[in-house]
């Protein structure tokens, strides 16, 4: 974040104020660092796949998705711990938003459904990882797509073909719900669309952990 707001931000933002530009682009750095650390999820489970605790618990009386999900919940805890800190980057480097408190806890609720949904998709390369590179490598494209959205350029600056991947893939209508919000500004359908991908996203990987940890347990 300090990198693009103050090597970046005055050419990217085309004259705009280092604070304006943060508003801009922070929404973008908060997916940026919700992606960066549910790869410490596929991690925690490779480690315990490989180390045996996994045959451990399922000889106790609990249920056999609750390994899952105390890997998820506290995937949950520790990203929001790091959105934090973010949060308090910004303000001490400007940002500043009239924001009340139904949008902050809009923005909130967006956060956390973005981090379950990522989170579950972090425990499937976990499960099936053959190496601890590969358990964590899988958060690579997750990192980047914010690159190819709204989050650091508006959409119409892009090429043809690369603008019409940006404004149709899942992070450009949640980070620009987010940065609405922010501004107070009406979200229009952005929110539904933001919401219909984080919750189908969430649905998807949920149904497919699941059904790979049986698989692995059985």
């Amino acid at each position: 974040m300090l990198l693009f707001v103050y090597v970046f931000g005055g050419a990217i933002s085309h004259g705009a104020s280092s604070g304006s530009y943060l508003g801009y682009l922070l929404p973008g750095i908060l997916l940026m660092t919700v992606a960066s650390g549910v790869s410490y999820t596929a991690f925690r489970i490779f480690t315990d796949m490989t180390t045996g605790i996994f045959g451990r618990f399922r000889s106790m009386p609990i249920a056999r998705s609750g390994v899952l999900w105390s890997h998820v919940l506290t995937s949950l805890v520790a990203n929001l711990v790091s959105i934090a800190v973010v949060f308090g980057v910004a303000f001490a480097m400007g940002f500043r938003t009239g924001a009340g408190v139904a949008a902050w806890f809009a923005v909130a609720g967006i956060l956390i459904l973005y981090t379950l949904a990522l989170t579950w998709v972090a425990v499937i390369p976990g499960l099936t990882a053959k190496s601890i590179s590969g358990a964590s490598g899988f958060s690579y494209p997750l990192i980047f797509l914010p690159f190819v959205s709204s989050a650091f350029v508006p959409t119409s600056t892009m090429p043809g073909p690369v603008r019409w991947f940006a404004e149709n893939q899942p992070v450009t209508p949640i980070v620009d719900t987010i940065r609405h919000l922010f501004a107070g500004q009406p979200v229009s359908n952005d929110i539904w669309i933001a919401l219909g991908w984080m919750v189908g996203i969430l649905l998807v990987a949920f149904t497919g952990a699941m059904l790979v940890y049986r698989r692995k347990i059985s």
